[in-house]
């Protein structure tokens, strides 16, 4: 094959190819190209499709290097065109996200690379062009550290402390509060540590950071928690994944910009109003790591720039008319104006997928029968749990939800203990002060999750849900011993074998175990009952039973 052939283009008003689709270019491809085609403010992007992928595995490296470099130069020349920008270029750089896009969505499960181009040469260039040095030398240092981290493994948490350190010494509250000079500082440093991590230099040469990020991309295929991610959910392991070459925009451009995620509907609950997080002057990976506090940023934003929170709700409507479905959505707020950067069916709760489902049926969206086809398989999560009569007790704490029901058991801060406790039947609550989805065997294992940090839609607790799992996030009161063994809740001490219980539902932290009671959504589950009894009337073929697990 030729990659030419596989080669897809992302730019204003476009459609999708005739013959093309998810399994073709990659969900988050597909999906872009439709909301290019609505008219809405995507930046220009070229694909290289999943046959890519699976030829470079099958070919090798090496066999597949000269097509892949004429490909990426052609798709480059494209964007140049349509963006005025000119890639390496040392007066007006176009620079690049490299993001993964497999055809079943695995969020945060598959790497991704924001501000690729830059380098010595080419910040003098965006320094001039940009006139804002802060957002020059951040874009740097998060270059630096995503690209020896991705590429060559050197490990995040080393370039986190280095910026931790500093807004430290400075006496400051987050690091959005750091300054342009302080940034730059941190940049040289992470220089260095990327060198004595890896014993290797930060390339200097564009073109080299585009082609070592493409096939960082290609080999998080086959990295430990891809590939748990596909074996919990049943998905193939052949298919392989897009890449997505994107021209880049900047959410930490200043006070009128910043990166969100947003949910078309509440995931947890399946409540038809928007469910977003927002972070001011910030990249999408602040939102999406489950680093960041994220917490009343949407509301903020609906203050200071109403007319972004306005435009938002209306991309909701027109994303559930165009996909007749929830959707989960990324997006970047520049000096400003929003882009949306991809789009994808939003993953959910059990209880959420009913509701939406019958939401969507009585909206006029969806048929019965399609109805029906989306709540095969998911009667296990038809049960929820509820705390009981309480007789007073009080919580401890509160935390920000981002799961419905509640969960009770033992407290871990391992993802191993959690794992093999959980392998001894007992109930375990994980206890981090952040979950990244390389957790995810952890997340699988346990009843529920306590994070001190994070937002509710980042790719941990988007994952959490959707194995339906209780997750309260960004709980301030929650203080991990630096050793992992212990914490304190509001002052009150927990060890590894502790019981509370978190109220996925209010975000309420109790200590001990609460007495719990089952609950289940019977009113949305007559409708899906009158619905399989009037296709067993027209002998239609019956989805499996939402309401009583069987066939």
């Amino acid at each position: 094959m030729t990659v030419d052939a596989d080669v897809y283009f992302v730019l204003p008003n476009a459609r999708v190819p005739v013959g093309a689709g998810a399994e073709s270019m990659g969900s988050k491809a597909y999906g872009l190209l439709r909301l290019a085609g609505l008219g809405l403010s995507v930046p220009p992007a070229f694909v290289l499709g999943t046959a890519v992928c699976r030829d470079y595995f099958a070919r090798g490296a090496q066999a597949l290097a000269c097509d892949l470099r004429e490909s990426v130069k052609s798709g480059l020349a494209r964007l140049e065109e349509c963006t005025g920008r000119r890639f390496a270029d040392v007066r007006r750089p176009l620079l690049l996200s490299v993001r993964s896009g497999a055809a079943a969505s695995m969020p945060g499960m598959l790497e991704t690379i924001l501000n690729v181009g830059l380098c010595e040469r080419t910040v003098r260039g965006l320094l001039r062009a940009t006139g804002n040095p802060r957002l020059v030398w951040d874009c740097y240092r998060r270059l630096v550290r995503d690209f020896m981290g991705t590429v060559h493994g050197a490990p995040a948490a080393q370039f986190e402390q280095l910026v931790e350190r500093h807004r430290l010494e400075q006496g400051l509250a987050d690091t959005s509060e750091i300054d342009s000079s302080t940034w730059k500082t941190i940049t040289g440093e992470s220089l260095e540590l990327a060198r004595a991590l890896t014993g290797r230099s930060f390339p200097e040469d564009p073109f080299e950071q585009v082609m070592q990020a493409v096939e960082a991309v290609f080999n998080s295929w086959n990295a430990p928690k891809a590939c748990q991610y596909r074996r919990i959910n049943g998905l193939d392991e052949s298919a392989g994944t897009a890449v997505t070459l994107q021209a880049m925009v900047f959410g930490n451009s200043g006070g009128m910009s910043g990166a969100g995620v947003g949910f078309t509907r509440d995931p947890a609950s399946g409540a038809n109003h928007p469910y977003i997080d927002f972070r001011f002057n910030a990249q999408g990976e602040d939102v999406v790591s489950g680093r960041h506090a994220v917490a009343g940023g949407a509301e903020r934003l609906a203050r200071q720039l109403p007319h972004v929170a306005g435009e938002l709700q209306r991309v909701c409507d027109l994303l559930e008319s165009e996909f007749r479905d929830m959707q989960d959505f990324e997006f970047t707020v520049e000096n400003g104006r929003l882009h949306i950067l991809q789009t994808r069916t939003g993953q959910r709760s059990a209880w959420a997928a009913l509701r939406i489902a019958v939401d969507m049926v009585h909206e006029g969206l969806i048929q019965p029968a399609e109805a029906l086809r989306r709540l095969d398989g998911i009667s296990a999560g038809l049960e929820r749990q509820r705390i009981g009569a309480v007789n007073g007790v009080l919580p401890i704490a509160t935390a920000v939800p981002a799961g419905m029901g509640v969960a009770a058991g033992t407290v871990m801060f391992d993802v191993g203990q959690a794992v093999s406790a959980a392998r001894q039947g007992r109930h375990v609550i994980l206890v981090r002060p952040d979950v990244e989805t390389k957790d995810i065997e952890g997340i699988a294992a346990c009843d529920g999750i306590l994070t001190s940090s994070g937002g509710r839609t980042s790719h941990a607790a988007v994952v959490a849900r959707q194995l339906n799992k209780v997750c309260l996030v960004g709980c301030t009161d929650l203080k991990i011993d630096p050793d992992g063994t212990g914490c304190s809740i509001a002052g009150i001490r927990f060890t590894r074998g502790s019981d509370v219980t978190l109220d996925g539902d209010t975000g309420n932290i109790y200590s001990g175990l609460l007495p719990l009671v089952h609950e289940r959504p019977d009113q949305d589950l007559a409708v899906v009952s009158a619905w399989r009894a009037s296709a067993a009337e027209q002998g239609a073929p019956q989805a499996r039973s939402a309401e009583s697990g069987r066939p």
